[in-house]
């Protein structure tokens, strides 16, 4: 079985390409991008005739099985909802949404139409997450007691929407693998601000504050999780970190990026506890058409160097997992992970977190998705 696939934002979008052109079950079918000039040079780049600079035009063509939606943060939620209702499957990068209301939005459409939809959240699909999920699923970490995550950026000079958004409107790269280990849902939240940003940030979005940290409750669980995001007048260089702390194993993320994670193990001599770990690549769970794309490597460089599209070697090699988690979930016709559901979650813990921060830490319920 062969998806027609359309890719839309050809920013971050176009790193996608080359991925779907050679997995077995998809075809590169059509690219969507206003700039039109941007679309006909990535179309001439990588050979892709159908070219469209019309979301709603692209929504017309029939051939389409699937839209790959990487657009601006506020056209999230509105591309989705058209697609889906136009009758194509959706992935579509973090966050799902910016309300609680479009998210629940999200989930009731995706269950009226029977189209699949998944948020293309990197994290889970890095190899750390996958290192660590192994471990989980050998019982090398035995009962997980405790989740911790962040996600710290300088995002001063980013363009539009990004000045002064409020950490936690962009927390899916935390809040994803700590929900998403143990596929917890979470139940509610309380988030306390601290610090503060320049004045002409904190105006834009009426948010003051440099960190926002969170503690997340999950549903039908002993757990809770600890995150924590920082984007403006906070000095750290980025990391996007996940720590699992077991029974019998703990691990810990490196403080300075290219360093190796920590695994602390149990009833060891003091001194021994601690083990500096190389995190194994995944590209074994992948086709073997896609599976290069985990390491880095420039696509058909000699052409088309001057395009730069360095693939999968960022975000933890988690581009190829995704898609063909994304491609998988419709030829097998079943839930993608995360799910509308999931993603939904997910993505509200951070935006009721944002409330609970501007109400002094008060604790907020996250809506029940699977009741919709």
């Amino acid at each position: 079985m062969k998806l027609n696939i359309a890719i839309v934002g050809l920013g971050f979008g176009a790193e996608f390409i080359p991925i779907y052109q050679r997995h077995p079950n998809a075809t590169m079918y059509a690219i969507c991008q206003r700039n039109v000039e941007k679309l006909n040079a990535i179309g001439d780049a990588y050979g892709i005739d159908k070219r469209y600079s019309s979301f709603d035009e692209l929504l017309d063509d029939p051939a389409v099985d699937a839209v790959h939606i990487n657009s601006p943060i506020p056209n999230h939620a509105e591309q989705s909802l058209k697609a889906l209702r136009a009758g194509k499957h959706v992935a579509c990068t973090v966050p799902m949404a910016t309300t609680v209301e479009d998210c629940m939005e999200i989930v009731r459409v995706t269950n009226e139409t029977g189209k699949k939809y998944m948020m293309m959240e990197t994290v889970v699909y890095s190899r750390e997450f996958l290192f660590v999920k192994e471990l989980y699923e050998k019982g090398e970490l035995g009962k997980v007691q405790f989740l911790k995550a962040s996600h710290q950026q300088d995002m001063d000079g980013w363009p539009d929407y990004w000045p002064g958004l409020p950490p936690m409107h962009y927390a899916t790269h935390c809040v994803g693998p700590v929900a998403g280990l143990l596929k917890l849902e979470a139940e509610y939240v309380s988030c306390f601000g601290s610090g503060t940003i320049r004045e002409e940030l904190a105006k834009i979005h009426n948010s003051p504050f440099a960190v926002e940290s969170a503690h997340i409750k999950f549903k039908d669980s002993d757990l809770s999780a600890y995150v924590y995001r920082s984007l403006f007048d906070v000095a750290r260089q980025y990391r996007e970190s996940f720590e699992v702390y077991g029974s019998k194993k703990s691990v810990e993320w490196p403080l300075i990026e290219d360093e190796m994670p920590v695994i602390h193990t149990a009833k060891k001599p003091e001194p021994e506890i601690p083990e500096l770990v190389v995190v194994p690549d995944y590209a074994h769970y992948l086709p073997k058409e896609i599976a290069g794309f985990t390491t880095k490597g420039v696509y058909d460089a000699d052409d088309q160097q001057h395009l730069s599209f360095t693939q999968g070697g960022g975000h933890g090699g988690s581009h190829p997992h995704m898609v063909h988690e994304f491609i998988s979930a419709i030829v097998e016709d079943r839930d993608p992970f995360p799910n509308a559901v999931q993603s939904a979650n997910w993505t509200s813990v951070g935006i009721v977190a944002h409330e609970s921060a501007l109400k002094g830490g008060q604790l907020l319920p996250i809506p029940d998705f699977r009741a919709i």
